[in-house]
């Protein structure tokens, strides 16, 4: 989607699959040129650490965050034609490297194995290890060239974006929000960690986590961005950071129902790790406190093994059985209703409004 210049074409409105593919024309045509470059440096380093990265980047992803933040630019009253919008499609563009840096050290904390239904990065480069009879530890060698990549992928992320704002009137108001959802993520992430190592099982740290790791990360700051990048009215940035908070919370607790009733084929994940870890989700920390409200001992022993060698899914049953499913579910269809409610009371584009509602309605849909 290049214009005879080379340069990427903006999408025309707000229709998902066109925007998705303008996303993909920018990070395609970026990382061919960082991958010439990282090859002028070493052949090896551009070959196989830049070459990998580009492959998770590009083979996989729903482009969630960019396709948020070019629908909070046109909700904004950004134009869809022309320098600026080419400018701000790099801006949203942004994102996407911004995911691959998330998702490759999330796997390295978590131990993940699997994501995108293919081998995890630090797994890709331990398996490379072993293939290879290299000297050391493949695990650790497998764990720093994940971090490697992320760490990379961070570095160009945020070269992308200032490339972006460059071209744009609104640089520092945009500047801060990407300061800020950098910084949130990273927040969340920690929260998660140390609950899970604290073996904390409260309902409002699992939400604070889900509001800094997930709905401002994936929803809130995105829309926020495309609008701080198109200078729109107060009002208008306050009605989508609503909508993107409540709709992004209930994302993740759609992916909590996911990870525990769900299939590698419908997660690109082993079914179960969250549970397996322990980690302090809505759905297990409302479990524990419905199994002790009906006094249900063998419940409460069976969700407190949660992370200490209990079967994931004879935990997934028994959060079923005391009825912490049925709340989650009962959570998501609330802040999906309200998420989509504070759309009502702003004038958008009629296309962003329709996919922001589809959107909205999805998140109720585990």
């Amino acid at each position: 989607m290049r214009t005879d210049q080379g340069r990427e074409r903006p999408p025309a409105g707000a229709d998902t699959e066109s925007v998705r593919g303008a996303v993909d024309a920018v990070l395609s045509r970026y990382l061919d040129v960082r991958e010439r470059e990282a090859e002028g440096l070493d052949r090896e380093f551009g070959r196989d650490l830049v070459g990998g990265l580009r492959a998770f980047t590009l083979g996989g992803g729903k482009r969630l965050r960019p396709l948020l933040a070019w629908w909070g630019w046109i909700a904004g009253g950004g134009v869809s034609r022309g320098p600026t919008a080419e400018a701000a499609l790099r801006g949203c563009a942004a994102l996407e490297l911004l995911q691959t840096f998330a998702l490759v050290h999330d796997d390295v904390m978590d131990g993940s194995p699997l994501r995108r239904g293919a081998s995890s990065v630090h797994d890709t480069y331990a398996a490379e290890h072993r293939a290879g009879s290299y000297t050391g530890e493949d695990r650790r060698y497998g764990e720093a060239m994940a971090v490697l990549t992320g760490d990379l992928a961070l570095a160009w992320a945020d070269d992308l974006i200032d490339e972006g704002l460059a071209g744009l009137p609104t640089r520092a108001e945009a500047r801060k929000v990407w300061t800020r959802v950098r910084t949130e993520v990273m927040a969340g992430q920690f929260l998660d960690l140390r609950g899970q190592a604290r073996r904390e099982r409260s309902e409002d740290a699992a939400l604070r986590a889900d509001r800094l790791k997930t709905a401002a990360y994936t929803a809130e700051r995105p829309l926020h961005l495309g609008a701080a990048m198109a200078g729109a009215p107060a009002p208008t940035v306050r009605g989508l950071r609503a909508y993107g908070r409540d709709v992004g919370v209930a994302f993740q607790l759609r992916d909590d129902l996911r990870d525990a009733y769900g299939s590698p084929e419908l997660t690109g994940k082993q079914v179960g790790e969250d549970l397996a870890r322990g980690r302090n989700t809505l759905l297990l920390s409302a479990g524990l406190r419905l199994a002790r409200e009906r006094a249900d001992a063998e419940a409460e022993r069976v969700l407190t093994g949660a992370g200490r060698g209990t079967d994931p899914a004879l935990a997934a049953s028994v959060l079923e059985a005391v009825g912490a499913r049925d709340l989650v579910l009962r959570t998501c269809h609330a802040l999906s209703a309200r998420g989509v409610a504070h759309l009502s009371a702003l004038s958008l584009d009629p296309d962003v409004m329709r996919e922001l509602r589809d959107l909205g309605e999805a998140a109720a849909r585990p």
